[in-house]
């Protein structure tokens, strides 16, 4: 197989963490929204290296992603495989409808309330069913948990986002 794509970004979609059956199927776990999303991609890329890999065929059984790879045929190879990250070329993403959003392109912007007061970055996300939830990060390195909800304003371009949200909440 050939060597991996020279990109400025690559994105994790999750990692092989078990072994399924005898003729070197694999378990993944999933960082997709959806846990099969990651069967999108026919075409993986492993460990730190992102060393290409064909995903031949693959699907949820018994609650698990399961996937078969090209050259994996049995489960000591599979074994070997175990742990090893997955992740695709940023390019590979599909382009998402306006006003939605990878949280990778959210990380590092910084975010203000409807008072024009700087609250902090945003340094992750969390989602928690109800709605995701930013983890900002003030500057004083204290963490403040927003609930992300349909009034968030994000302007990709200026790397900001305006919360209704206050300073002393």
């Amino acid at each position: 197989m050939s060597a991996p794509p020279e990109t400025g970004e690559w994105v994790p979609l999750g990692r092989i963490s078990g072994l399924y059956g005898v003729r070197g199927a694999v378990k993944v776990f999933s960082y997709t929204e959806e846990r099969d999303g990651i069967l999108a991609h026919p075409l993986w890329y492993l460990g730190a290296e992102h060393r290409p890999v064909t995903v031949l065929s693959g699907g949820v059984q018994a609650g698990a992603v399961v996937a078969q790879l090209h050259g994996v045929e049995d489960r000591e190879v599979a074994r070997a495989l175990i742990g090893q990250e997955i992740a695709v070329p940023a390019a590979d993403l599909p382009c998402l409808p306006k006003g939605e959003y990878y949280w990778r392109d959210l990380i590092g912007m910084e975010v203000c309330n409807h008072h024009a007061q700087r609250l902090g970055q945003v340094k992750n996300l969390l989602e928690t069913g109800a709605n995701d939830v930013l983890v900002v990060q003030d500057e004083q390195g204290a963490e403040i948990l927003i609930p992300w909800t349909t009034d968030v304003r994000v302007d990709v371009d200026q790397r900001r986002m305006v919360v209704d949200w206050e300073k002393d909440w």
